[in-house]
């Protein structure tokens, strides 16, 4: 299977359709007047479909067990067609694209099962996804072009004793997501140091991103130097970052991340480590970028 670990959980929703063709117009009296011998044939596609959609990941190698959330199955008919929808939400890591599709297939493959002995010309066709929502289809925000500046805080690659490799995972990360980067800043775990270079950042970027100094080390001095010079404290992005880096390391609960505004400038001090810097970034970002474009005024995005 697809690794999904590094995922968020976030509300995900699905909706497919099928259409089932029948051969006469007495074959649509019959299914509308309850006289197919097999019984009600939408209400038993519709227990069928729901059934097709808890088992996909039975019937599918890589697809993945999830909680399904709700599943709603409606029909439409037009002339000699039946247009069946099937819509499947779950709030998880992965979406459930597949799960819908497979209900509006079973529900069709019922109908053609229960229609069979009273009509022959039966066609199944356009099994296909309609919509979808959240994830990646739900996390692409377009506003003004954002810049920013990489903060690492950290006595031993000032010193040059140690070469930095956090302060490069965060630009590559923001390269991706288009934003154009200000001369990555390197400074010593040194309060007045680090609140220099800040305003050097809020004044000629949208996002200052800091690694380094967040722990309980003696010399971990980021928290106390932002403290003193964030406008605006933003304790919900601080509280997703720890939750998410502990889902994932148990550790993570000895961070000191902190996220806040200066004027309009995001503020977001991530940990030193490779792996806590990723974890953060991925469970800030891109939502933090809709913030940015609010505080600018363009609240743009789709």
């Amino acid at each position: 299977m697809v690794d999904i670990t590094g995922k968020s959980n976030t509300l995900r929703i699905a909706l497919a359709g099928a259409v089932v063709k029948v051969g006469s117009s007495e074959t649509i009296t019959a299914i509308e007047q309850g006289q197919v011998p097999k019984g009600d044939v939408l209400e038993m596609s519709k227990a069928a479909a729901l059934l097709g959609v808890k088992k996909t990941p039975e019937l599918l190698p890589d697809c993945h067990p999830l909680p399904i959330e709700s599943t709603r199955i409606s029909y439409e008919i037009r002339g000699l067609e039946i247009r069946i929808k099937c819509e499947v939400k779950t709030i998880y890591k992965t979406g459930v694209e597949v799960e819908a599709m497979h209900g509006a297939s079973i529900a069709a493959l019922n109908m053609y099962d229960m229609l069979k002995p009273i009509d022959k010309q039966i066609e199944i066709s356009s099994i296909k996804l309609l919509s979808k929502k959240g994830g990646k289809s739900s996390r692409n925000y377009s506003g003004h072009q954002k810049k920013a500046l990489v903060l690492v805080c950290s006595d031993r690659v000032s010193s040059a004793q140690a070469e930095d490799v956090s302060g490069g995972i965060l630009e590559d990360l923001l390269k991706k997501d288009g934003v154009e980067l200000l001369p990555k800043e390197v400074v010593a775990d040194e309060i007045a140091e680090i609140q220099e270079k800040i305003r050097h950042g809020v004044a000629n970027a949208d996002i200052v991103l800091i690694t380094g100094g967040t722990g309980l080390a003696k010399r971990d001095r980021t928290p106390e130097a932002l403290l003193d010079m964030l406008g605006t404290r933003i304790p919900g992005i601080e509280e997703t970052m720890r939750n998410y880096g502990q889902q994932r390391n148990p550790l993570a609960m000895l961070s000191r991340s902190v996220a806040g505004l200066i004027d309009q400038t995001l503020i977001l001090a991530f940990p030193g480590s490779t792996k806590g810097v990723e974890d953060c970034y991925k469970a800030v970002f891109p939502g933090a970028f809709h913030l940015i474009d609010l505080i600018k005024g363009n609240p743009k995005h789709s």
